[in-house]
């Protein structure tokens, strides 16, 4: 009777250790062309979001940085589709997160146009992490080689969708892409900024943005 009890209790408190868990974070999804339409997004002078006509995805393409409206994100994890161009040295997207402008956030991005690199180097260079305007991928490549960038796995097509799962915690981002257990990238976070504006990134060339999940702790 005493071992059932405690085969009782113990999945009780399994139960109640997995049901915090889950209550302690607000999973939200979002239709992007359904915010475009209703104006949900910020779009500062010079960037820009239009509709992704012609994909059933409901995708918008972007260029520069624009902003969830009324979103302020601290850790969780963010889920979103994206699809860049087979451009060299033109194709940068991801996501900004912790923003507070155009020029000061925290941000993920891929490099499409290295995907199917041959050369070593390059191959190295798929996804990285930056935190401008003090770490930006320049410093960070020249005092932290191949510490805050990496090889994106599993492989991918240049011009082909992929899903990114980014999470961020109090001292930490984790990258992992289409669904793998594998980290793509596991890095410690940069800068003193907690919280802030989420935003859809892409620099150069306008890439392309579909399935937007965002979970948040508490």
């Amino acid at each position: 009777m005493a071992k059932h009890n405690f085969l009782f209790r113990y999945m009780l408190f399994l139960l109640m250790l997995t049901a915090s868990v889950s209550f302690a974070q607000k999973t939200t999804n979002y239709d992007l062309a359904e915010l475009l339409a209703n104006n949900k997004f910020v779009v500062p002078p010079d960037q820009k979001i239009t509709l992704l006509s012609n994909d059933t995805r409901k995708a918008v393409s972007v260029t520069g940085i624009v902003w969830l409206k009324g979103l302020n994100f601290s850790t969780g994890s963010i889920d979103v589709d994206i699809r860049g161009k087979d451009v060299f040295q033109q194709s940068f997207i991801g996501i900004a997160f912790h923003g507070v402008d155009t020029a000061t956030y925290d941000a993920i991005y891929f490099r499409p146009f290295n995907f199917q690199s041959a050369d070593s180097l390059r191959h190295k260079h798929m996804v990285q992490y930056i935190s401008p305007q003090v770490y930006t991928w320049e410093k960070l490549r020249k005092e932290h080689p191949l510490v805050y960038e990496n090889t994106v796995t599993p492989s991918v097509l240049p011009i082909d969708w992929f899903h990114a799962h980014i999470v961020v915690s109090a001292d930490e981002v984790t990258v992992y892409v289409n669904h793998s257990e594998t980290a793509s990238l596991r890095v410690k976070k940069l800068g003193n900024r907690n919280n802030g504006l989420v935003g859809l990134w892409s620099s150069d060339l306008s890439g392309d943005f579909a399935n937007l999940v965002i979970k948040t702790d508490k």
